[in-house]
């Protein structure tokens, strides 16, 4: 093989090495791999009646953390 040949072979594998990198910190960075319940929730509801049950109360909680919010928000005038 021609020296120019592997020259760019290792220059393309490192930028494709860093790209990876980058991408695979970013994922971390914002949160991508956390689904902390996912395997608990499938052990925990088998049927679809307790699925549907814990899907009504995840939305039930963060409705109430989006009142307490707006609640925290508001500052009456003194």
């Amino acid at each position: 093989m021609s020296e120019n040949i592997i020259i760019l072979m290792l220059g393309v594998s490192t930028a494709l090495g860093a790209f990876g990198l980058v991408a695979l910190l970013w994922g971390v960075k914002t949160g991508q791999f956390d689904d902390q319940n996912k395997f608990l929730d499938a052990a925990r509801y088998d049927n679809e009646e307790d699925l549907k049950d814990a899907i009504l109360i995840e939305e039930k909680k963060k409705e109430a953390l989006k009142k307490r919010k707006e609640n925290s928000q508001y500052r009456p005038a003194d």
